[in-house]
C-alpha cells in the first residue's frame, strides 16, 4: 500500500532522514521505533506532504505522492494524526471532528461515521460542545485519532499516540489502534514505547540517526539483541 524508496529529507541543508526505504502492506500495522531525533516524525511528515523530499520516491497505492500537497495526500485516503495531538483548541469537539471530514461531501455518511466515533469514544460525545483545548490530554488524544478517522482513510499515520498519557490511557489507546487495524484500516505508527509497539505490530523498522538500521517482524525485533539492549532495557 505504501512504499518509500531511498528518501532523503533535509532541514535546510542538514539531512534529517537519509536513504530510508520501507514498505507497508494493505491491512498491516507497521511501527517505526527509535530514539528522539532519529527521524521518525520527519518520515511521517514527508509521507503526508508536510515536508519536501530532497531525494527518493514515495508511492501510495501505486501512485507517486512524493512532494504532493498534504490536502491531495489526504484526498487519496492517507490521514495523519500528528505528534502532540494538534487539536483546534478554540473549536468544539464536534467542530474538530467535522474538520476531519472537510474533504467529504456525503452528509449521511459523515453522520454515520460520527455515530461510530461516539460508540468507540463515548467520552467525546459527553464533551461534544466543549472547547477541545479544555479537554484532558487523554481526551485530546482520543479526539485527534477520531478526527483522522473522520476522513475515512484507507491508511492512517499515527505519531506518538501514547505520548504523555497515563498508563491506563496508554493501554486503552493501543486497544483502539488494534481495533482500527482489525476493521481494515492500514496503520503506520511512530511510537517511543518500543515494547508495546513491537508486541502489537506485524513488522517494524528501527531508525537511528535518520537511517533504517534494523527491520523485521515484531517478534524478530523483540528478540534482536541490539534492540533489547538499547530500547527494551535488556
Amino acid at each position: 500500500m505504501l512504499k518509500l524508496k531511498d528518501i532523503t529529507v533535509c532541514y535546510g541543508k542538514i539531512p534529517a532522514v537519509r536513504n530510508v526505504s520501507l514498505e507497508v502492506g494493505e491491512g498491516e500495522l507497521v511501527t517505526l521505533i527509535g530514539a528522539n531525533g532519529a527521524g521518525k516524525t520527519t518520515t511521517l511528515r514527508a509521507i503526508s506532504g508536510l515536508l519536501p523530499l530532497a531525494a527518493g520516491e514515495i508511492t501510495f497505492r501505486h501512485k507517486p505522492i512524493g512532494n504532493t500537497p498534504a490536502r491531495d495526500v489526504l484526498a487519496l485516503g492517507l490521514a495523519h494524526c500528528p505528534e502532540g495531538r494538534r487539536v483546534f483548541p478554540q473549536l468544539s469537539v464536534r467542530e474538530n471532528l467535522e474538520m476531519g471530514a472537510y474533504l467529504r461531501h456525503d452528509r449521511e455518511g459523515i453522520a454515520r461515521d460520527m455515530e461510530r466515533i461516539f460508540d468507540r469514544f463515548p467520552r467525546l460525545q459527553e464533551r461534544l460542545h466543549q472547547a477541545a483545548g479544555t479537554l484532558s490530554g487523554g481526551e485530546q488524544q482520543m479526539l485527534a485519532i477520531a478526527r483522522a478517522l473522520m476522513s475515512r482513510p484507507k491508511m492512517v499515520l499515527l505519531d506518538e499516540p501514547s505520548l504523555g498519557l497515563a498508563p491506563n490511557l496508554v493501554e486503552r489507546t493501543f486497544e483502539i489502534i488494534s481495533d482500527i487495524r482489525k476493521e481494515g484500516t492500514t496503520v503506520l505508527m511512530v511510537e517511543q514505547n518500543a515494547l508495546a509497539a513491537l508486541e502489537m505490530c506485524d513488522r517494524s523498522y528501527l531508525l537511528e540517526t535518520g537511517q533504517v538500521v534494523e527491520r523485521g517482524t515484531g517478534r524478530e525485533m523483540l528478540g534482536n539483541p541490539h534492540i533489547q539492549k538499547a530500547y527494551l532495557g535488556g
